[in-house]
């Protein structure tokens, strides 16, 4: 299995720079046991209590980007802390990631309390979703009885099936994913709003525009 390790320390003190040594040495140590690939070790100096840290957002690419599998860390206060070590999980959750640490001498077992939040979590999150599906089903058959017509989004209707490249606005795909939206969603969406594609052209475009990005 291919794993990410993540050290971390809330300073910049000298004594802190021993620190993420030696979590480094006791995660390599952990991933050798459990005979994983160490894809990348990630050290930084920074609070807990903040998401934005570069180290995090690195990971949570490489796993994203199905680059790694699994997650090391020292205990799941080096993760983070407070409602950013529940965010955290529930991300990580989502893209099934099972995180293993030094402090279980294995796959990182959650408290009660921790347990429960993140279901609750879960359960706002998905009647979110099915609130905002909701809406924009009742928008467009709103337009549709107004006399809108969804097909006017589809170009070349001429055409053999197949040999046109489907057109949709990949800002808005953008930002759906930015608001934490697969690709399966994002299409239902889509589809909502006249544009027939599925969530493989999706997904492929998508990666396509990241590409151009970088």
């Amino acid at each position: 299995m291919k794993a990410v390790i993540y050290c971390r320390v809330s300073t910049d003190k000298k004594i802190q720079e021993t620190s993420l040594v030696r979590q480094k040495q006791e995660l390599m140590k952990l991933a050798a046991d459990y005979q994983f690939t160490i894809v990348k070790c990630i050290q930084e100096q920074e609070s807990g209590y903040t998401i934005d840290r570069d180290g995090i957002f690195q990971l949570l690419e490489l796993f994203s980007e199905k680059k790694a599998e699994c997650l090391l860390i020292q205990d799941e206060t080096r993760l983070g802390r407070g409602n950013t070590k529940i965010a955290l999980f529930h991300q990580l959750h989502k893209l099934h990631i099972p995180i293993y640490t030094t402090y279980h001498g294995g796959e990182l077992e959650l408290s009660e309390a921790d347990s429960m939040v993140l279901q609750i979590v879960g359960i706002v999150e998905e009647y979110q979703r099915k609130i905002h599906n909701i809406k924009i089903k009742r928008g467009m058959n709103k337009a549709i009885a107004e006399g809108y017509d969804p097909s006017v989004n589809l170009s070349n209707r001429h055409k053999a099936p197949g040999r046109e490249r489907k057109k949709f606005p990949i800002e808005e795909v953008i930002r759906l994913r930015q608001n934490g939206l697969t690709f399966a969603e994002i299409a239902v969406t889509l589809n909502g709003l006249g544009y027939t594609v599925s969530k493989a052209t999706v997904h492929r475009r998508y990666q396509e525009h990241q590409k151009e990005l970088n």
